[in-house]
């Protein structure tokens, strides 16, 4: 498959695994739109990406922003191909320690406000027929892991949300990918929120001996070019933890084979 002329739109591209793929993808020729909350490192990834870009801040939580943008990224040069939704925020407490509102506010960014970007997205890519929709969740969307409840959960809903999703679209030539990344050497345990909601401050060893972004998002670029649609980046013990609970091709068949014949058209019959 080829991403020439494509235009692939990133949220949470202003570092690591979003930054990444902003740089891949316009290396193999694709128009980049670049979404996070800090114009001026999305200015700075765009400066380094030989390609037409373009830059579009916003809080994925605030719905006006979000809609104002999707209309902006929708109307710029042919459309969007490509939408990946990968802003978030990791946690590091221990449930019986954390605070209800971290919980809220984790939900929100990782599961809420992701599928309120691809919801408003959705006319489009349907209405083109045509499409790549990807969402960044994690080994910890398949594998409950310790002092991660909050994002687990959200991640876990992520996969769900993509899954149902997928087979919704199945007939309509959009194609739908969930990213499991593993240990990453980004920010993102340095940036993950404590029991209190404040930032920890400080990384993991694991996470600074990871995959290289630039290699995970030549991972992921490569699984969408093949149209694979659960996509684990991971190696060790955190890939065989994701190997162990991938969801199987067959399964996602059989599913897409309801809509296939007709399950979706006689539910809305009956409702």
């Amino acid at each position: 498959m080829s991403f020439e002329g494509k235009t692939a739109w990133i949220t949470g591209a202003s570092s690591g695994i979003g930054a990444a793929l902003a740089r891949e993808w316009a290396a193999r020729g694709a128009r980049i739109i670049l979404s996070g909350r800090d114009e001026g490192r999305l200015a700075a990834v765009a400066g380094e990406i030989a390609t037409d870009t373009l830059v579009l801040p916003f809080d994925v939580r605030d719905d006006e922003a979000m809609l104002a943008a999707t209309e902006k990224a929708i109307g710029w040069r042919d459309g969007v191909d490509i939408f990946v939704a990968n802003a978030g925020v990791s946690q590091r407490s221990a449930a019986v320690d954390t605070d209800m509102s971290v919980y809220r506010e984790i939900i929100d960014i990782d599961l809420t406000a992701q599928i309120a970007a691809t919801q408003a997205l959705l006319p489009h890519v349907t209405a083109r027929g045509s499409g790549h929709l990807l969402f960044i969740s994690s080994i910890a969307g398949k594998v409950g892991v310790p002092m991660r409840t909050a994002y687990c959960a959200a991640k876990f809903g992520l996969v769900g949300y993509a899954d149902a999703l997928r087979a919704e679209l199945s007939q309509q030539g959009v194609s739908v990918h969930v990213v499991c990344p593993g240990s990453v050497a980004t920010d993102v345990s340095r940036n993950a929120l404590t029991a209190d909601g404040s930032k920890r401050g400080r990384s993991d060893k694991v996470i600074d001996n990871g995959i290289a972004p630039g290699e995970a998002a030549r991972r992921i670029i490569d699984a969408v070019a093949a149209n694979q649609r659960e996509i684990i980046v991971a190696e060790g013990m955190e890939e065989a933890m994701g190997e162990m609970r991938r969801t199987q091709d067959q399964l996602l068949d059989q599913v897409a084979g309801m809509v296939a014949a007709g399950y979706m058209d006689k539910m809305k019959a009956e409702s």
